[in-house]
């Protein structure tokens, strides 16, 4: 499925982008009129599949919400155009850091590149970047997480609950954060039966192909891993995942969500009774985080790092026939303990 571009506007703001202004706009000089002021409020520009993906960006909306409600400020959130370039990523942070929002929060991995180089024509200006990329800079908070925990967790309760002993992976683009989430998965899945069947699936190579943001693709890959015997199938695809959850509900399966606590979700509400679960980022706590330290003038920076012992990724007990489930519950908490414990050691990479 094609998404429509659009530009959502969240909070206060009312400011458009200037569509006239070019990739490397304005010089130092006219970048520092409002450069660091915090009372503007702050920016998110989205990943791909944007506001609306009952996942990721939208996780990251409900942290902007509560920080513009805490601090009684205003907010801005743009969504991504189809196809754009790093360049394009550069030109919208420019001008959000020129219209003085403090802090600038890109969401997602692909917009390192322009965080790097417009955080360096904003050294008042306080950035971050959510998800598996970091910049180092002293004015950019890298905001990162430990899929493959939290994915480990999901492999157990996934193996523990499987009756065919058949369980699949849907990753969105097969890129190395994606394989974070595969790699824990499988770990965890093999933790508890090594002869449990995995079938693994990404839906496209490359972001702008879709992968994140066509539930079409999510639901057939999920289709084809049901028919082929799966009956509990976890996805890490963004919006397409939407499409896993569909088919895992139309087949009486069971589908384990993504980044948000999925079963809570109130677009997918009529799909909750075979949402078994979500491997959760704690990605609204970050960003709120990120825009409380600047408002405190200490701003975040360096590589912020959320995992199972901070409370940062965690496993969704919403669905009550998850949280009842003695025998799941109790192999995931011990699980839970083994990892922070150090006495296992998730692998990133398969």
């Amino acid at each position: 499925m094609r998404r429509v571009s659009r530009i959502a506007i969240a909070g206060v703001a009312t400011a458009a982008l200037a569509a006239s202004v070019s990739a490397c706009g304005g010089t130092s000089s006219d970048a520092s009129a409002k450069d660091g002021n915090k009372d503007k409020g702050l920016a998110i520009a989205y990943d791909v599949g944007g506001k609306g993906d009952q996942s990721f960006n939208d996780a990251a909306y409900a942290g902007m919400k509560r920080a513009e409600k805490k601090f009684g400020i205003g907010g801005k959130a743009l969504e991504p155009s189809d196809g754009e370039s790093d360049a394009d990523k550069t030109q919208r942070l420019t001008e959000l850091a020129k219209q003085g929002y403090n802090p600038v929060i890109g969401i997602g991995y692909a917009y390192a590149p322009a965080i790097k180089e417009t955080a360096a024509k904003f050294p008042k200006t306080s950035f971050g970047i959510v998800d598996d990329s970091t910049v180092k800079a002293d004015n950019v908070a890298s905001l990162v997480f430990s899929e493959q925990e939290v994915s480990y967790l999901a492999g157990v309760a996934a193996a523990k609950t499987s009756k065919a002993k058949h369980v699949g992976f849907v990753g969105g683009v097969d890129v190395p954060l994606i394989h974070k989430f595969e790699a824990g998965f499988v770990q965890g899945v093999k933790s508890v039966d090594p002869k449990i069947k995995i079938e693994k699936q990404y839906l496209t190579e490359k972001a702008e192909d879709g992968g994140f943001a066509s539930p079409n693709l999510g639901k057939e890959a999920a289709n084809g891993q049901i028919d082929s015997g799966a009956d509990v199938v976890y996805h890490a695809a963004g919006l397409s995942g939407q499409g896993v959850i569909e088919a895992a509900a139309s087949a009486k399966k069971w589908a384990i969500g993504v980044d948000s606590d999925q079963y809570e979700q109130k677009a997918l509400a009529k799909y909750k009774d075979h949402i078994l679960t979500s491997a959760t980022k704690d990605v609204s706590g970050a960003v709120f985080n990120l825009v409380k330290s600047v408002q405190d003038d200490k701003p975040e920076s360096g590589v912020i790092r959320a995992d199972l012992a901070s409370g940062g990724v965690a496993l969704a007990d919403s669905n009550p026939d998850f949280a009842k489930d003695t025998a799941v519950q109790k192999a995931v908490e011990q699980a839970k303990k083994d990892i922070i414990g150090g006495k296992i050691k998730v692998k990133s990479t398969s």
